[in-house]
């Protein structure tokens, strides 16, 4: 009987796409892949360690699969991903219910690392990062009707309180061939909504050609059958060209939805973040973006309590989130991390009231996105069906506006037949609760 391996992915989908990597390397070398770590021989943690709160989560799953270890279920346990990247052989040494700690150069070689940790092999493996590979196959995890397409690895905008770039490297874009040939295999394989990614999708080709080619790679993108919906996440406002806009307004299969996260609209703020911009050149931006893309959703993020920022800065940004009426905005407390320069400036703020200030935003988030919801009362939305919520005794699916595992989702009922998962409904609106339209499919 074959060795049974499981594997837990989280923090972002691009570390999801590397979890799918590394299964497919599993599996190719004979290992049987387990859904539930409790039935795996060995558990592989793909973790997360990009903020304080994402570092912890990892740290809690390890020690749950450990429990499990202690009684046997499972042999061995394998961390990957930016935690073990960013703190390498710590991993092993703080947490001994590890067995091996792997940087992600060394995912190539996850086969051999799982063979030894079952042997009782204690390993630490950290290659440069640039070995990481870029092409490969994949196990996709996502459900058959949606999947995501990382096409670039690291960063280089070198924001002052990210430690990306230190855990993943520099900035390197796949070849527009391999990206539109993997394309094509998702398709294939009954993909309808594809999610482009990257650490910053707008940055994709200036290390092969010299300037920017995401606008030209979606265009090849929309011309692969199969393709119901494609989205671009992860878009740096700094490089959101004309280009890039006519694009997405022009191509159908594009959704109407830019995820453009901001961090702050104060110059000062976004000066000391080594970023670009004032409330004056984002509103314009998102105006021009509003005015050439007719019901565009723009989904952002907001940095609340960055060292230094001042109660009237905080204000400035609140008033921001307030006129824009994003439909869609995540706020998050600074994280003070380790190594980055930001953690070295003066002035760091109370955690108290950075959590605070990230509240009150995400509070009048609230209204603005019932108010959202209110306007589609009445009108009918195309919904990509996910499932059926027992407990609600409703399907539920998501809207061009709905991203993936971060936005929220429609319910509806449908009398006159069943819908499948990955098919594209019509659904009549007719009420909300909380954030989520409900309504009746119309087909």
């Amino acid at each position: 009987m074959n060795e049974k391996v499981g594997i837990v992915s989280l923090g972002c989908a691009k570390n999801r796409v590397d979890a799918e990597m590394l299964l497919f390397t599993l599996k190719s070398r004979g290992y049987d892949i387990v859904g539930d770590p409790a039935d795996a021989d060995a558990v592989i943690v793909n973790t997360c360690g990009f903020i304080e709160s994402a570092k912890q989560e990892s740290i809690d799953e390890i020690i749950e699969l450990g429990k499990l270890k202690a009684e046997g279920k499972i042999k061995a346990i394998i961390v990957t991903g930016c935690l073990a990247e960013r703190y390498q052989n710590e991993i092993t040494r703080q947490l001994y219910e590890v067995d091996a700690a792997v940087g992600i150069g060394g995912n190539e070689r996850i086969a051999d690392i799982v063979a030894e940790a079952l042997s009782g092999k204690k390993t630490g493996l950290f290659p440069e990062k640039e070995l990481l590979p870029l092409e490969g196959g994949r196990i996709q995890s996502t459900p058959f009707y949606t999947a995501y397409l990382k096409i670039a690895e690291g960063c280089d905008n070198r924001c002052t309180y990210c430690a990306i770039p230190l855990i993943r490297g520099g900035f390197r874009s796949r070849k527009p061939e391999d990206v539109i040939a993997e394309a094509k295999r998702l398709a294939k394989n009954g993909v309808r909504e594809l999610n482009v990614i990257a650490q910053d999708t707008t940055r994709y080709g200036e290390d092969l050609f010299g300037e920017p080619y995401t606008a030209k790679l979606l265009r090849q993108l929309c011309q692969i059958d199969g393709f119901e919906w494609i989205r671009v996440l992860y878009c740096y406002p700094d490089r959101v060209t004309d280009e890039l806009i006519d694009v997405i307004a022009s191509e159908d299969k594009i959704v109407k939805y830019i995820d453009l996260p901001l961090q702050h609209c104060n110059g000062e703020v976004l000066r000391r973040m080594n970023r670009r911009g004032n409330r004056e050149s984002l509103t314009a931006l998102i105006n021009k973006i509003k005015a050439k893309i007719p019901n565009v959703v723009i989904r952002s993020t907001f940095i609340t309590g960055f060292p230094g920022e001042t109660e009237e800065q905080f204000e400035e940004l609140a008033e921001f989130a307030a006129e824009v009426k994003f439909q869609r905005l995540g706020c998050f407390p600074y994280s003070q991390e380790e190594d980055t320069p930001a953690a070295e400036m003066p002035e760091q703020i109370d955690e108290e009231i950075r959590q605070k200030r990230a509240d009150i935003i995400m509070e009048h988030q609230q209204g603005v996105m019932a108010d959202w919801c209110e306007t589609l009362v009445g009108t009918e939305i195309k919904v990509l069906v996910e499932g059926y919520d027992r407990l609600a005794e409703r399907y539920f699916g998501r809207t061009y506006a709905d991203a993936p595992e971060v936005d929220g989702c429609v319910f509806f009922s449908a009398e006159n037949r069943k819908p499948a998962p990955g098919e594209l409904v019509n659904v009549l609106v007719s009420d909300y609760i909380g954030c989520d339209p409900i309504g009746e499919m119309t087909d």
